[in-house]
Parts: structure tokens; C-alpha cells; sequence
């Protein structure tokens, strides 16, 4: 079924930008970066920052992929709260590609405004559009196990956010710049891993029942 040849392309997909991720956190010049204070685009302002590119767009590309498998299967349909969710999350990623992040050392720029901009939306449009499908696919029998993963996968992703949330809320009385309130790096890497695994569940989702096709009542319509 095309819908499985889909979601398996995206778990590739996905499983190779892991691999290059990895890579960047063993190899110079990326693995002598803090990675408890240094987000993963600091990555790319390196010499082998390629690397971070590559994993990011591969990261986007599985992500379509999914989708395109969700929407085949009817666990999603088009123009669904969840589905738009994913759309934005991949057009995030690729914003945060083609719009480099501020490199300090020359100082702050429009680029970097904007790759922050698609960072925040690409971190919290995925979550959203978990708990949406999550929320919805609790709500038939067929679906409930795939849809609770998925929604767990989504508070996690959430939750993993929410020290972030809580340094920009923080900073005018604390008077200490979010990024130095936390572990930025850290924080960043558990909530990315969060995301990535809510991209397999959704993957997973899709590859789980040929029945999604034939009952259109069990979509994802929130």
C-alpha cells in the first residue's frame, strides 16, 4: 500500500537525520560545542554545519512524507487542525534552514529573527497537531492505541517546552535573559527528541490499519 511505502520513506528519513545528529555531537569541530547551553543551530554556523542542514531538511522531508501517508490512510483529512499542524512544522523546519540563525560573533540580523520565528512555530505546531489527532482518534475504538501514543507523544513535546516558556515569562523580574535561565541546550535536545518521536508514532499510525482507509469515520478531523 502506497500509504505504508510512505510513512516507512519517512522513518528513513527520519532514522538518517537522527544519524547526522549524532554525528555532529561526536565529531569536530560541532562535538567540542557545550550541547547543555548550545542550541543544535549553533551547528550550522560550523564547518560542518552541512551536516545540520541536510539533518533538517531530511527531518522536514519524512515529516511530509507521514503526512502524505496519514492523509491516504483517512487517519487525517485535508485541511483537519492536525494536518495543518504538520504543515507548518515542516514548513518550520525549512525555515530554519534557509534563514541562518544570528551569529553573535558579527551580531544580530533579520535572518536570525526569522529562524527563531520558525523555530518557535515548527516546536509548537507539531505538539498541537499531535493532540489534536490524539484527542480525536480517542474517540474510536479502532484508533485508540496509536491515538493515545500520539497524544502522549504530544504532551511530552509540551512539556519538554515548557522550561522555555517559563525563562521568557520569567526574565522581567528575574532580570536573567531566558537563554541563560536554563540549559538551553539541553532543553532544546529533549524537546526535539520529543518531536521526533512523535513523527515515528504519527509514522507508525499510519502504517497500522488498511481499515483507516475503508472507515472514514475514524479521521482525524479536529
Amino acid at each position: 500500500m502506497i500509504e505504508r511505502r510512505l510513512a516507512w520513506f519517512g522513518v528513513a528519513c527520519v532514522v538518517a537525520c537522527l544519524g547526522l545528529f549524532a554525528w555532529l555531537h561526536l565529531s569536530p569541530p560541532s562535538s567540542l560545542l557545550d550541547w547543555r547551553t548550545r542550541t543544535l543551530s549553533q551547528y550550522a554556523l560550523l564547518d560542518n554545519g552541512w551536516a545540520f542542514d541536510v539533518g533538517t531538511l531530511l527531518l522536514a522531508a519524512g515529516s511530509a512524507a507521514v503526512l502524505a501517508a496519514l492523509l491516504r490512510a483517512r487517519v487525517f483529512r485535508p485541511g483537519s487542525g492536525a494536518a495543518a499542524g504538520l504543515v507548518l512544522w515542516v514548513a518550520g523546519l525549512v525555515g530554519v534552514v534557509v534563514f541562518e540563525k544570528h551569529n553573535w560573533s558579527v551580531g544580530p540580523s533579520m535572518s536570525g529573527n526569522i529562524h527563531r520565528a520558525a523555530s518557535l512555530l515548527a516546536f509548537l505546531s507539531l505538539p498541537v497537531a499531535a493532540l489534536l489527532a490524539g484527542l480525536s482518534g480517542l474517540r474510536h475504538a479502532p484508533a485508540r492505541a496509536p491515538a493515545l501514543a500520539v497524544l502522549l507523544a504530544g504532551v511530552a513535546a509540551l512539556l519538554c517546552f515548557a522550561p522555555i516558556l517559563w525563562a521568557l515569562l520569567s526574565e522581567p523580574w528575574t532580570g536573567v535573559r531566558w537563554w541563560r535561565a536554563i540549559p538551553l541546550g539541553t532543553v532544546e535536545r529533549l524537546l526535539g527528541l520529543a518531536e521526533v518521536a512523535t513523527v515515528l508514532l504519527l509514522a507508525r499510525w499510519a502504517t497500522l490499519t488498511p481499515a483507516a482507509a475503508e472507515q472514514p469515520q475514524t479521521t482525524a478531523t479536529a
